[in-house]
This record gives structure tokens, sequence and C-alpha cells, in this order.
């Protein structure tokens, strides 16, 4: 098994691509090994001393480690855990979590900014090793979650103001500002 890395905007994270689906529907952000108790992956990520967050997305896998620890100690490590993880053939995940979408209760406003984030925005911040997903609209404002190496990223400001939220204002006139959670 060949994996792949890849670095992200975020100097705390690097991602890894294991050339296979990681998720089925949806991603996965774990904060800390209590989070992921029902990721065996992110249980064996974490169980890595440096290990702060762990990001699973269709095809790649995200790991945060902690500042005081470079990635060249880390990386050898994080590579043998998943490579091990996938040769053994356990899953990735025990319970899959239901993918984000429009629900009947959503406004057209939020079915549009749903749309719009799900088609342009994800894709590509997935390409860095992230997630953005939709939290709530509410007078005007997009409240959004910034997730995996998004999540801390010294440039996640910059990406949020001047790409996302010029772009929902430019499509959705009701939206006034995004900010995160």
């Amino acid at each position: 098994m060949f994996i792949q890395t890849e670095p992200t905007p975020n100097p705390a994270t690097l991602k890894f691509l294991p050339g296979r689906t990681v998720m089925e529907a949806g991603t996965r952000n774990f904060v800390d090994a209590a989070a992921a108790e029902n990721s065996p992956l992110g249980q064996s990520l974490f169980a890595l001393d440096g290990v702060t967050g762990v990001f699973l997305g269709q095809d790649f896998v995200t790991v945060s480690k902690r500042d005081d620890i470079d990635w060249y100690q880390m990386k050898p490590l994080v590579l043998g855990a998943i490579m091990e993880h996938f040769t053994a053939g356990r899953a990735v995940v025990l319970d899959e979590q239901k993918a984000e979408g429009a629900n009947e209760e959503d406004s057209e406003i939020v079915v549009q900014i749903k749309e719009l984030l799900e088609t342009r925005v994800r894709p590509a911040v997935a390409q860095d090793g992230g997630d953005i997903v939709f939290h709530s609209f509410d007078d005007g404002v997009v409240y959004l979650h910034m997730q995996g190496s998004c999540s801390g990223c010294p440039s996640s400001t910059a990406t949020l103001k001047a790409g996302i939220e010029n772009m929902l204002k430019h499509y959705v006139p009701e939206v006034q500002e995004v900010r995160a959670l």
C-alpha cells in the first residue's frame, strides 16, 4: 500500500491519501480521542503522541499535531498507523454519519446556501484537507463550522471572508456576512 502525503495551508496539519475510500458518505472531525471513540482509525491515530486532531474525508485523512513536534518525527508514525489500519481491513468508523444536506424545514435561502457550499466550497477546501459545514443562517449572517486543516489555519479567515462570503453575497443577496464558529 502506498500512501501519498500533501501539505496543507495549515502548518500543523498534513493530508494523507491512502489511495482508497476513507468515508463512504460525509466527513468526520475528531478533536480528541474521546470524540473518536467510534472510529478505530481515529483511535489508532490519537494513540500516537503529539496527534491533536483527525479529520476523515472521502479519500483522505488529515492529521493535526502539536507545535512542539516536527512532521519528520510524526509522519512515519502516522503513515504506519494508517497503513496498518487499512491492511488489517478494519472499519474506519463504526457508525456511519449521515451526510449534511437540505432538510424539509430549510428555507429557500438556506437551501441555496447549502447547495453553493456543497458544490463550490467543500470540494475546494477538501483539496487542502479540510471541510466547511453549514451551521445556521440568522439575520443575514451565515455561520459555518471549519474542520480538518481549515480549523486553526492562518489563511482560513481570508478564505472565509474574501472567498466564501463574497461568493455567497453574489449568489444569495440576503447574505450580509459569513462567520466561523
